[in-house]
């Protein structure tokens, strides 16, 4: 199964929306917004996953399928930070996917783009996120009491962070492409 990490294209717009309309806890992570036909994910892919000088998204692709997504956001370059995230859709969960893709955006940012410290957060009410974190090389910090609100519901989340300093994971790194024009330090 070869898997590989690489930046998303108007081309992946099925996928996108497949992934959407068969998770539908994905609405938690990429929000409110209608991804329900081609042009819509298309238009999604091209406004908010592409390359910005504060973020960068990856595909996550599986046999050619996008079947997520690990990103950089809130890249800071007077402190050297930025936030992690992730999501796979419903049928590549259990995959072993993201912590090797999540591990992988980390070494490409802490080489390629000199970042020093990484961070991101997981609701305690999701395990499967947290063991993920973990697996990756992020290290608990602690908990945000309420810091999350989906509806009328309140989340804690537990924040995690890795700095370049750490001891890498022994995760086997995924083939990766990074944006171009790659975002430098």
């Amino acid at each position: 199964m070869p898997v590989e990490l690489r930046p998303w294209r108007p081309e992946d717009a099925p996928h996108l929306r497949r992934a959407r309309a068969t998770s539908p806890d994905l609405a938690t992570q990429l929000g409110a917004v209608d991804l329900s036909t081609d042009e819509a994910c298309s238009e999604f892919i091209a406004g908010h996953l592409g390359l910005s000088t504060t973020a960068t998204h990856h595909a996550i692709v599986s046999d050619g399928v996008v079947v997520g997504n690990v990103g950089l956001t809130h890249i800071d370059r007077r402190h050297d930070t930025a936030w992690v995230s992730y999501w796979l859709s419903a049928a590549a969960r259990g995959r072993g996917l993201a912590a090797p893709a999540a591990a992988t955006v980390a070494r490409w940012a802490f080489r390629d783009l000199d970042l020093y410290r990484l961070e991101l957060g997981h609701r305690l009410n999701n395990p499967a996120s947290c063991r993920v974190a973990t697996a990756a090389g992020f290290v608990p910090e602690g908990v945000e009491r309420a810091k999350l609100r989906y509806g009328d519901e309140r989340f804690d989340v537990e924040t995690h962070a890795r700095l370049r300093t750490d001891v890498p994971p022994a995760l086997e790194k995924l083939s990766f492409t990074p944006p171009v024009p790659a975002l430098s330090g």
